[in-house]
């Protein structure tokens, strides 16, 4: 039976649209004012990750093509912080401020991303409704509710998954996928080419955001034909020519990095970031130094390295990264350069370890999210059902968007779900199964309230994060210039610059915190981490007793070419009394020392040593420029 009680009720349906309508201007401008809170005091969120897309940035920025082409990261992240760069021009000590603006744009664009997929959305569900002779009024959520709804869930995952303060490529990556769903369900809506094109496109600068995107690309290609074939009725015939548009338009964008990948590789690759992290996560394989002879260390993998880090020395383990020209901490810089011929292959009870550790992980984020959970069951509890038992020629709206969002859940369940992952997939999911509700009883009461829920739940969202931002501010200590900067970091390349140590030089690093988990420092000051003292795991007092042979291990790096060695170590246990203390310079108060192992040379070009020069007009603890 069809539902009239809305269309006799005019008054009651136009008053909270209308509301919607107007307050919507007003509710985006809130939102980016408190996310640009974000952006001036989140705080300091660096790891190897960062530094790596920020070293590719600069290579994009001089142009330097060669060592752009890598198949662990992809260029399109390192190229907007490279614009970034172009325009606020920071020096080394203040560019994390600029990167957290361009973070910022990337949030920006993320609501249009996000208004156009709920758009798509509603245009695609009104079509298949007028095709199906339903009524468009049967649904108690329209199109300014549904957005409120999507700006609110992007401004939860700000706060939480997706913070300005990483500087990472997952919000661009999710944008561009967005983009990509909102065209696909366009043309599902209308048929026409140019958005099958545009689909092809956005999945194309998605790809080139993360290599993850190319899977998901083939599975929206599918999406297209199965839906328009199996829902639409549409015949091959029609369907091919905007199916193989969208391949060719993804092929013109992705299509010259991948020959770049295949040509360096010398096989077909569009990217071994998934088989890597299969390999770790899945199969067992050793994720650092991992040399060819060591079985032990393969998991179910199989390991012909082409090039392994050169060993200095096996205990304790001293490795050179002269091999690889690129990069602040070369070993993650490219990782897939170190890793090459890692061939991982399935693993029966890795793979039920994995999926049962995700399992749980997705869980966890679903119990993160309450805000969405809370909405659902209210509205369900007001008599709101989702229409998702229909007939394949029924309206399946919902069909192509959640399916694919699924997929997401799937694909990262395999090997690794992280929260900042998997929240395109919890979009794609999500907004398509609101937009579905119908009202089993009561309609004119849901029409009436749903709005008011859903604005409730987005301005809660936005109270959050303006609380969240002010509690950040308030926490930040006086004289420090933003969340972004990290005192420990910043002194530690400071105290580097004074001791003569600079851009051109290249060091030494010792112990898991100095070298693998936040390597910035290095970056800051300006310097390449050429060699390592590996340690596999962080020890809690991180003295330099706990190393076997420690002086044959100082000099293999010596003879390496290092300025300093570098490591972060218990201050306690540095008193510089002992013998293996013993010509340790702490670098300005932090747990950061650096010991001298290479004379300095005199440089010719002063100002590559100006942060040096500069530090007794600077504010103590404050950022210098450069």
């Amino acid at each position: 039976m069809t539902q009239t009680q809305p269309e006799s009720s005019p008054l009651q349906r136009w008053l909270p649209e209308a509301c919607l309508r107007r307050l919507w201007p007003l509710y985006c401008l809130l939102v980016l004012l408190v996310t640009f809170g974000y952006a001036l005091w989140d705080p300091y969120q660096i790891d190897g990750d960062a530094v790596a897309y920020m070293d590719i940035g600069d290579l994009i920025g001089s142009h330097h093509w060669a060592g752009i082409v890598n198949a662990y990261w992809h260029p399109l992240y390192p190229a907007t912080l490279a614009l970034g760069h172009r325009l606020f021009h920071p020096t080394r000590f203040t560019e994390l401020h600029a990167y957290y603006m361009v973070n910022f744009g990337i949030f920006a664009l993320e609501m249009l991303a996000v208004v156009a997929f709920t758009d798509s959305i509603i245009r695609l569900r009104d079509e298949r409704v007028a095709s199906t002779g339903s009524t468009a009024s049967a649904f108690i959520l329209d199109k300014y509710t549904l957005r409120y709804l999507g700006l609110a869930l992007l401004v939860v995952a700000s706060q939480r998954e997706l913070s300005l303060g990483k500087v990472r490529p997952d919000a661009l990556l999710q944008a561009m996928l967005l983009f990509g769903l909102a065209a696909l369900l366009r043309h599902l809506a209308t048929a026409r080419l140019h958005y099958a094109a545009l689909m092809g496109l956005a999945l194309g600068l998605a790809y080139l955001t993360k290599s993850f995107a190319f899977l998901f690309s083939l599975l929206c290609f599918a999406a297209l034909v199965a839906f328009r074939w199996l829902w639409q009725r549409h015949s091959l015939a029609r369907i091919a020519p905007a199916a193989a548009l969208a391949l060719a338009c993804f092929a013109a964008v992705a299509g010259p990095y991948i020959a770049a990948l295949s040509r360096q590789k010398g096989h077909f690759d569009f990217g071994d970031s998934g088989g890597l992290n299969y390999a770790w996560y899945v199969g067992g394989t050793e994720k650092f130094h991992l040399q060819n002879g060591q079985p032990q260390l393969y998991g179910s993998a199989d390991v012909h390295l082409k090039h392994p880090n050169q060993v200095l020395m096996t205990a304790p383990l001293v490795v050179s990264y002269k091999q690889l020209p690129y990069g602040t901490y070369p070993d993650w810089f490219d990782t897939s350069f170190w890793n090459d011929q890692v061939k991982p292959h399935m693993n029966p009870g890795g793979q039920i370890h994995a999926i049962v550790r995700d399992t749980e992980l997705t869980v966890r984020y679903l119990l993160n999210h309450p805000e969405i959970l809370a909405l659902f069951a209210v509205l369900l509890l007001l008599g709101a059902r989702p229409d998702l038992c229909r007939r394949l020629s029924g309206n399946g709206f919902w069909v192509a968007p959640m399916l694919l969002g699924i997929a997401v859940w799937c694909i990262y369940g395999m090997v690794n779900i992280e929260e900042r992952y998997v929240t395109i997939g919890f979009l794609a999911v999500v907004l398509p199964l609101v937009a579905s509700l119908r009202p089993a009883h009561s309609a004119a009461l849901l029409h009436a309230t749903a709005p008011a829920l859903v604005l409730f739940t987005a301005l809660l969202a936005v109270g959050e994060s303006g609380r969240i931002v002010l509690d950040l501010r308030r926490h930040i200590p006086s004289g420090y210039p933003g969340g972004w900067y990290d005192p420990e970091t910043y002194k530690a390349a400071a105290a580097l610059n004074d001791l003569g140590v600079g851009p051109g030089d290249t060091i030494a690093c010792v112990g898991t915190r100095a070298c693998v988990y936040d390597h910035y420092w290095a970056r800051i000051a300006g310097v390449r981490i050429l060699s390592e003292i590996y340690q596999p795991e962080p020890h809690p007092d991180a003295s330099l007793a706990i190393i076997p042979h420690r002086d044959q291990a100082v000099e293999a790096v010596r003879r390496e070419g290092a300025r300093v060695l570098v490591g972060y170590f218990n201050p306690g246990a540095m008193t510089g009394t002992t013998p293996e203390t013993a010509g340790w310079h702490e670098l300005d108060g932090t747990p950061f020392y650096a010991l001298p192992l290479n004379p300095a040379t005199p440089p010719e070009n002063t100002a590559a040593t100006q942060p040096a020069t500069q530090s007794g007009t600077q504010q103590k603890g404050a950022p210098r420029p450069q």
